[in-house]
């Protein structure tokens, strides 16, 4: 299992530790999980600075500046619990790229937010990616979240399933976004047909395919039928 050039698989426990803390910022739904409740915002920030080895007055600018990219430098001094749960979580998104990792995994950033805490979520992360350039990776259930980001990956059944790329596009003066979605195809050569596809051509157990001009068609099999006696 590689993530970049580094399999995850061969790993000591001690190799782990390090590239957890090194490469790979973490953001979870629980923000309890995220911050320790009696320090400030800039602490929080700080404090993976300094188990690093940061000096102090790094440390300090680097949690100031963090701060003030999720919108939150007026409230540098104050304690994670008498905050709304989109600031808190924003001064969790502070703390996930304090060491400089290439990637930030967020497991369901937003599934103890309301909808407006969600978007402040969902608009400091993108500013994160465009500022950083870090890599961000969001598991959700949020359908929403096709329309805040540029990739999307949908996983059905343990397996990945589709792909949506979101682009800009002009068009006689009008700019507008546009979706391409993509069912993806594994090394074995299988792909997963979306439900809803098969619902309305009633396809169950197989299918027929044909290699048409430049394309693959799929036509449900309406000559043969299982029955349990054939089974």
């Amino acid at each position: 299992a590689f993530v970049g050039v580094r399999d995850l698989l061969t790993m000591t426990e001690g190799e782990m530790g390090r590239y957890r803390r090194s490469a790979v910022g973490f953001i979870w739904q629980q923000t309890g999980r995220n911050l320790i409740p009696y320090l400030t915002a800039t602490q929080n920030v700080e404090l993976p600075l300094m188990l690093d080895g940061v000096e102090a007055g790094a440390a300090r600018e680097r949690a100031k500046e963090l701060l003030a990219a999720v919108n939150l430098e007026h409230r540098h001094d104050h304690h994670p619990e008498p905050r709304s749960g989109g600031e808190q979580q924003r001064v969790s998104i502070a703390v996930a790229p304090a060491n400089r990792p290439p990637l930030l995994l967020a497991d369901e950033p937003t599934g103890e937010l309301d909808a407006i805490g969600a978007d402040s979520v969902y608009e400091v992360l993108g500013e994160l990616n465009a500022r950083y350039g870090v890599t961000i990776i969001i598991v959700t259930h949020d359908p929403e979240i096709a329309s805040r980001v540029n990739r999307v990956v949908a996983i059905r059944d343990g397996r990945t399933s589709m792909e949506i790329f979101r682009r800009v596009e002009k068009t006689g003066g009008v700019t507008h976004v546009v979706h391409d979605e993509y069912v993806l195809v594994d090394s074995a050569g299988r792909l997963q047909v979306p439900r809803e596809f098969l619902d309305r051509l009633s396809i169950s157990e197989r299918a027929k395919l044909f290699l048409g001009e430049g394309r693959v068609e799929v036509l449900p099999d309406r000559v043969h039928r299982v029955s349990g006696e054939d089974a």
